[in-house]
């Protein structure tokens, strides 16, 4: 069963979202919201797991509502408007539903956000300390923690560069969270903006980490963090 919030500034597609919601066994509606500091609210005191979200609407969008936050839950936008498609594409949204919304069309796009709900769930509960799933281009993603070189925190989304691939994998994930479910597996904070991987440390030199032909500096509130792995000297 996944917990969700309506979220919509208009009464009759709020009604017509709920009533959606209804007809659907593996939903269960917990809060019904006019803008987006309601919808915040509701995120402060509780775990929600799908966001049903109107895009236009007064005093912050939908689109800015995504934005404010750090670890957002699985978000479907809905939406009178096509124009927003594109840059839905950059928020990790798992669907856009477009107005009015067919009964059918709206199951299709509960049933994917269900189907990476129950992925998530089976993965945390079967795997051990040896992968990463994170969300990435409207999949989930299977990370090995061995193959990460190194984290960098942006604004809104974080880098993970892996040496699998060339380009990093691009995600929206709290740097803190992120420490907490790696820092039992050999990965450190050197940094506000970056998670290394000890394994990969290749020198350590005027307080900076070389990994391959990238140098990321440590700064001085996360040097002690580094001394269960390195020589205290060596950071002098």
């Amino acid at each position: 069963m996944m917990d969700c919030i309506a979220v919509d500034d208009e009464d009759l597609a709020l009604d017509l979202i709920t009533d959606n919601i209804s007809q659907v066994p593996f939903l269960n509606l917990v809060g019904r919201c006019k803008n987006g500091f309601e919808a915040n609210e509701i995120l402060k005191k509780r775990n929600v797991d799908l966001i049903f979200l109107d895009i236009q609407m007064p005093g912050i969008s939908g689109i800015q509502f995504i934005q404010s936050l750090s670890a957002a839950p699985m978000i479907i936008l809905t939406t009178a408007y096509e124009r927003y498609a594109l840059q839905s594409y950059s928020l990790d949204v798992v669907d856009y539903l477009l107005k009015p919304i067919e009964f059918e069309r709206f199951f299709k796009a509960t049933n994917k956000a269900y189907e990476f709900f129950n992925l998530k769930n089976r993965k945390e509960r079967i795997t051990d300390d040896l992968t990463l799933f994170v969300h990435a281009d409207y999949s989930l993603v299977k990370i090995l923690l061995k193959d990460i070189l190194f984290i960098e925190g942006l604004k809104d989304y974080i880098k993970i560069f892996v040496t699998t691939q060339k380009h990093p994998i691009i995600t929206r994930i709290s740097m803190k969270a992120l420490e907490d479910r790696l820092s039992r597996n050999n990965f450190i904070r050197v940094h506000k903006s970056f998670i290394i991987n000890a394994h990969r440390i290749q020198t350590l030199r005027r307080g900076k980490i070389t990994i391959g032909e990238v140098h990321i500096p440590v700064s001085e509130s996360y040097k002690d963090q580094l001394n269960n792995f390195i020589d205290p000297k060596s950071l002098q």
